[in-house]
């Protein structure tokens, strides 16, 4: 089976955390559970009293005072939402209160730069071939397949935009990280130029000090964020006193020399430090799912203990949300959750049957059964779902009414699979199809669409996966919602 974290996990009351750049324990305490200052003293203050999204970002991404708002970034715009590196994705992610997207720049045949991640247009398009062979002519007649793509991934309506796109459709919005456009810079900046976004479009680098140096000498008034990771940790004291206003810090380990925190002090004393919380590795085991399950293990800790002022996110809303209030991945008022690896006691042919000998998964499954339990990124689920296979949960009912299941689940394949639900031994239901994601790293809620009537109480509830049919998915959590 594919699979998540112990119901342990996620406690019924969240910890409230520091939600601002200061790092001391005084401080912390004082704004236990409050909201962030979103208007701290700018670095810049020649903005407009009625200043647009963009101008607010940029004040905000100058400002780096010991009260200085935690800033989102929304990692490859809101793929939730619309194609990773999308227009769309871009306009959802400002609308969910992101004030940086990040975006990936490669060059067309025909030197125009283009957003893609990918060397190639496999994966999120229905094209093939690399984008260095291809002109902008030939990448406008692709389309872009949903969220992190894939081929099984449904095809959109939106197109590959081109840089000078993007950055016009932010222009009033918030600021744009152009990623992997350092080797094309002066390509980029003409675009910048050309659109009228030298303010608000940031470029990046891990490249030689003075070559940032020449850049920034030849073009003033750019936004330039250098990244630093252990092999160049001493660039920083080469800027001297002319260091950018944001350095991104890049560590696998709490060890590394860049998390030691004297030099992440030392940054943050200066500037802006971004971390990144997708996936493992780039801010050792601090991410996104991780802060879903607790803050303290992702987002709170790398603003509370690393001084982090802006986090760039896969999971925007939820950021922002915490940001807010303190709080992540709440359970809705009067819903119940469970998470997929605390199925009921009593082993195989009673709480579960599992259809192979042995946790096959990395994650922490119960010691002598086989129920398959995976880490994804910090999100513990069950997993290699095969048909067939079913689990039982014991769900208690805090007040009788109408629940319906929700399950947490993820799957790069289209259709993912299909489970039934039978309460209290009963018979099971109609089959519930399981929509793919995108990735197994992309988890979605789904509803099932099947209400029950549930007296106040325990409950059992079993999920079964049709012998024969197709199964390939993830599940994170079981939620009962009124």
């Amino acid at each position: 089976m594919l699979g998540r974290m112990p119901s342990s996990r996620i406690p019924r009351r969240r910890p409230a955390v520091l939600v601002t750049a200061a790092v001391s324990a005084a401080v912390s305490a004082a704004l236990l559970g409050t909201a962030p200052a979103e208007t701290a003293a700018p670095a810049d203050t020649r903005t407009a009293p009625a200043e647009n999204g963009a101008e607010r970002a940029r004040r905000l991404f100058l400002d780096h005072g010991p009260k200085a708002a935690v800033m989102t970034a929304a990692h490859r715009g809101q793929w939730r939402k619309a194609p990773e590196n999308s227009i769309g994705a871009l306009r959802a992610a400002f609308a969910d209160g992101a004030e940086i997207v990040e975006v990936d720049v490669r060059m067309t045949k025909d030197k125009v730069p283009v957003l893609m991640h990918d060397a190639t247009v496999d994966r999120t398009t229905n094209g093939r071939g690399r984008v260095s062979d291809l002109t902008l002519a030939q990448l406008r007649g692709l389309r872009l397949r949903a969220g992190l793509g894939g081929r099984q991934a449904p095809l959109t309506g939106e197109r590959v935009p081109t840089v000078a796109d993007a950055m016009k459709a932010a222009r009033t919005l918030g600021l744009v990280n152009l990623d992997q456009a350092w080797e094309d810079r002066e390509a980029v900046w003409r675009v910048l130029e050309e659109t009228g976004t030298v303010r608000t479009g940031i470029l990046k680098s891990h490249a030689p000090v003075p070559e940032v140096r020449a850049f920034l000498d030849r073009h003033k008034g750019a936004l330039y964020m250098h990244v630093v990771e252990d092999d160049n940790a001493a660039s920083v004291e080469e800027f001297g006193k002319s260091r950018p206003p944001a350095f991104e810090v890049v560590f696998d380990d709490v060890r590394d020399k860049v998390a030691a925190p004297a030099f992440v002090r030392g940054l943050r004393s200066t500037g802006r430090v971004w971390f990144n919380t997708m996936r493992y590795g780039f801010s050792a085991r601090f991410t996104d799912e991780a802060s879903l399950i607790d803050p303290k293990r992702g987002w709170g800790r790398l603003i509370a203990d690393y001084g982090a002022t802006i986090l760039q996110t896969d999971n925007v809303e939820t950021l922002r949300s915490y940001l807010r209030t303190g709080a992540a991945g709440r359970v809705p008022p009067g819903a119940v959750r469970v998470q997929a690896e605390g199925y009921a006691p009593g082993g195989e042919g009673k709480a579960y049957h599992d259809t192979d000998d042995g946790n096959r998964g990395d994650g922490p499954g119960r010691p002598g059964e086989n129920v398959d339990v995976c880490d994804h990124d910090g999100a513990v689920v069950v997993c290699w779902m095969r048909g067939s296979e079913w689990l039982t949960y014991a769900i208690d009912v805090p007040k009788t009414g109408r629940y319906t299941l929700k399950v947490r689940v993820s799957s790069p394949y289209e259709p993912a699979g299909t489970y039934r639900i039978a309460y209290d031994g009963g018979r099971p239901g109609r089959p519930v199809r399981v929509a793919g994601t995108t990735a197994h790293h992309a988890f979605f809620l789904q509803d099932s669409r099947d209400p029950r009537q549930l007296t106040r109480g325990r409950h059992t509830v079993r999920l079964s996966l049709d012998e024969g049919a197709f199964q390939n998915w993830n599940l994170d959590y079981l939620q009962l919602e009124p």
